[in-house]
């Protein structure tokens, strides 16, 4: 089914419901909206965002590609859970094994679909590695050393969201959510494989060729979802950003949609997340480092790549509202 453009439009069209108030704001205290100090402001931030979530990008295409050519689908079907409440635990836990960054996530569970992976548990992966892996958890155990509430709240309610989804996603979801056929996808990539191993045999010419391949496709949105979150950085000032987030419901709303324009890497989130400990309670601070790896501007983009447009949007709404409902929860337990 065709969907009309604006609605294939709508996923981009999220950090508009935080961007636009603080424009309005902008615009009413200063003509002068773009000036050359802003300029290289989005210079500097883009390439401090690109640069950070490049390697991850790189590492995830690179294991796109072993997937790609030396797993079997009858292999990941096989180690696959049949019972869906194993499955979304098994998805969980699996970022111990795997801890990618979101940036390189989305590849390789792109892959894991093709060779078999269903879709529930691949949505609860992408959702809960960032998060529950042995290297997040120590950055943020590092970064709020007197707050031990925090790292506690972060990983029980990753694990909470990234459970729920996935178990909402294999009862609501029954259709393949990629964006072609899972089969047209498969059998494309399949002759693509075959052509690329006959002119390079199974060596590391032919996982660097496939590598590459996934790295243009990916790296367009990396790239534009870099730029327009350093654009939204550059040109909105933190001071109105948070002025916008006083109040209990605000301070909520306020570190989420910071968490999303920010689109920080998982692994560092946590240290500027601990700048805001004075600032707000537990749950504010909970819901920025949960939203951000399972939701931000350049995922967005990268997941829209991959996903129909319907599923992402549905995807998206659901994370948010389940992290705020969550984050308010944790507060309520552990804020004291």
């Amino acid at each position: 089914m065709k969907y009309p453009v604006i609605f294939k439009m709508l996923p981009f069209m999220i950090p508009l419901v935080f961007v636009i108030p603080v424009l309005t704001i902008r615009l009413q205290n200063d003509t002068s909206l773009i000036s050359s100090r802003d300029i290289q402001q989005v210079k500097t931030v883009f390439t401090g965002i690109f640069l950070e979530a490049l390697p991850f990008v790189l590492l995830g295409v690179l294991l796109s590609s072993l997937l790609q050519l030396f797993v079997k689908e009858q292999w990941v079907r096989r180690i696959t859970p049949k019972n869906p409440v194993i499955g979304v635990l098994f998805a969980s836990m699996l970022g111990i094994v795997f801890p990618i960054c979101e940036c390189g996530m989305i590849p390789v569970v792109r892959r894991l679909m093709l060779k078999g992976m269903p879709a529930y548990i691949a949505v609860t992966f992408i959702l809960s590695g960032p998060i529950l892996n042995p290297i997040v958890f120590a950055a943020t155990i590092m970064a709020f050393r007197s707050h031990p509430e925090v790292t506690i709240g972060r990983m029980g309610l990753a694990f909470a969201v990234a459970v729920t989804v996935g178990l909402l996603v294999y009862v609501f979801s029954r259709n393949n959510p990629l964006k072609r056929s899972l089969q047209e996808f498969s059998e494309q990539d399949s002759a693509v494989g075959e052509r690329k191993l006959h002119e390079h045999p199974k060596t590391w010419r032919s996982l660097f060729v496939h590598a590459g391949d996934e790295l243009i496709e990916m790296g367009k949105y990396l790239v534009l979802g870099a730029f327009l979150t350093a654009c939204i950085q550059s040109f909105i000032p933190r001071e109105e950003l948070l002025a916008l987030g006083n109040g209990p419901t605000a301070s909520y709303l306020f570190m989420m949609g910071f968490a999303f324009i920010l689109s920080l890497c998982s692994t560092s989130d946590a240290f500027v997340a601990s700048a805001f400990t004075h600032t707000f309670t537990v749950g504010p601070l909970v819901s920025f480092l949960v939203l951000g790896p399972m939701l931000d501007f350049k995922s967005l983009l990268m997941l829209s790549a991959t996903f129909k447009t319907k599923f992402v949007i549905g995807l998206s709404l659901l994370v948010m509202t389940l992290v705020f409902i969550g984050s308010v929860a944790v507060n309520a337990l552990l804020g004291g």
